[in-house]
């Protein structure tokens, strides 16, 4: 592109066959021309005459035969492109920024500007930050506040500031600071029935992006989005699309990166609202990737707690889902619960997830068998613990009774039968995983549900032993 002067592009007018090299020589359009002809694979021709006149008027004939060639009418055509663009993208920002006395005009202009930006801006990284630079973002902010019944001027404003975000960290930082939150949140609370669904949907496409970048996170968190992002996810009334509402989520998830945002989070009813969507699987993950950030608050752990059905639902996780994604964020919950609440722990036995994790440690990914392996340890300990006590309450027998030795020996026959038992129980749990798995994988081979396991793959729970499982 040419170089700028006074707002203006200079040094690409085209050399005329009359010039003469005294004028040539300077200012940079002859030194660019030069490259572009010396890349061109030709250098400049020299006269052997003495006559300087002469020599001077070949010359420029020469040089200016060469710099028309039109190899180097390529690059000046490329460079001529260049400044027709910015001069287009200068026309915009003009049509955005141009004040006028008629309301009718200024709205027109604002819109017409509004859709040229996001024409421009879809697909070109170039042209967001050029426009950005040139202007746009204050004039589209505002535009935010137009008084426009049908809500268009608004919508468009919407839609070109999101384009500006795309990949363009600087404008996400430029939108947030020029005031955007709080006039979209404004502009939701303020919105006639007709026009809402748009221009909620186009809001929270904006909140998506706008929150993926870390210094927005507490501006756009403290604004009152949160709840606003909450409704748009429930949508009772079903007035939302499939698609606003992912997006909702997503953005709820880049919210709940910072640890005070899950504050906010837990003043709504988002908790007890994903775990009863958990069974949804295209949400699935994305709901536990939102419930990984909850947990890591002690806040949001007491919140997860003290729901009556919240271990058994993330437990059910295990038993159906294959998603490797899904098991090992669901195994990092419970395995945050379990080392960071103790009480806990029992609940989480009664609830059945002792099978489900034995289940995990045998085909679940790499990391979801070491956090499920942890857990497993953890209950164990417990476990260990509740045998520990049973002893201890059996040795502050009263003195008058059988003797020491005696006593002993009993408290050691039932500490035997206790590990015999609990040995019983893991074979038992691994029969019935692996008979689970086996259904599972003639699910997948669509064998026949009558289908008879070979005496091999019966034989492998017998074989097993309790050394070769973590818990």
């Amino acid at each position: 592109m040419g170089e700028f002067e006074g707002g203006k592009v200079v040094g690409s007018v085209e050399l005329d066959r009359n010039f003469t090299l005294s004028s040539a020589f300077s200012g940079a359009s002859f030194r660019r021309k030069i490259i572009n002809a010396i890349r061109c694979g030709s250098g400049i021709p020299q006269n052997p005459s003495n006559k300087p006149e002469k020599k001077r008027q070949s010359g420029s004939n020469k040089l200016s035969e060469l710099l028309k060639q039109p190899e180097c009418r390529e690059s000046e055509d490329e460079i001529r492109k260049k400044e027709e663009y910015l001069e287009e993208l200068k026309r915009v920002a003009k049509k955005l920024q141009q004040e006028s006395n008629s309301e009718e005009e200024l709205k027109i202009n604002v819109l017409e500007g509004a859709t040229d930006v996001r024409r421009f801006t879809k697909e070109d990284s170039q042209a967001r930050t050029t426009l950005a630079l040139l202007g746009v973002i204050p004039p589209l902010v505002a535009a935010l506040d137009a008084e426009d019944p049908t809500s268009q001027t608004q919508i468009a404003a919407l839609y070109a500031l999101l384009n500006l975000t795309i990949a363009n960290d600087a404008n996400k930082a430029a939108i947030v600071k020029a005031g955007a939150v709080h006039k979209m949140l404004k502009l939701v609370n303020s919105s006639n029935e007709s026009p809402k669904q748009s221009v909620a949907e186009a809001i929270v496409a904006n909140f998506l992006g706008l929150s993926a970048l870390d210094s927005n996170k507490p501006i756009i968190g403290s604004s009152g989005a949160i709840p606003f992002l909450v409704e748009t996810f429930k949508d009772f009334n079903e007035e939302i699309s499939s698609q606003a509402k992912q997006d909702s989520l997503r953005a709820l998830y880049n919210l709940s990166i910072l640890p005070s945002n899950v504050l906010l989070i837990l003043e709504t009813d988002l908790i007890p609202l994903l775990l009863s969507k958990l069974g949804d699987v295209d949400a699935s993950e994305r709901i536990l990737s939102i419930l990984s950030n909850v947990v890591s608050v002690a806040e949001g752990r007491k919140a997860i707690r003290i729901l009556p059905d919240a271990f058994p639902i993330l437990i059910d996780v295990l038993n159906w889902t294959d998603s490797p994604g899904c098991q090992e964020k669901v195994s990092y919950i419970l395995m945050v619960i379990v080392h960071k609440s103790y009480g806990d722990r029992q609940a989480m036995i009664e609830a059945g997830i002792a099978s489900s994790l034995l289940e995990l440690t045998l085909l679940g990914s790499t990391l979801a068998q070491k956090r499920a392996s942890r857990i497993l340890e953890c209950l164990r300990v417990e476990k260990g613990k509740q045998v520990s006590g049973g002893l201890g309450s059996g040795l502050s027998a009263p003195l008058y009774g059988p003797s020491p030795t005696h006593q002993s020996d009993e408290l050691l026959e039932g500490e035997d039968d206790m590990l015999s038992e609990e040995r019983k129980a893991v074979g038992q749990l691994v029969q019935q995983s692996l008979h689970n798995n086996m259904k599972r994988m003639m699910k997948r081979a669509n064998l026949p549900q009558d289908f008879v396991a070979s005496h091999h793959f019966k034989s492998l729970s017998s074989s097993s032993t309790s050394k070769s499982l973590p818990f």
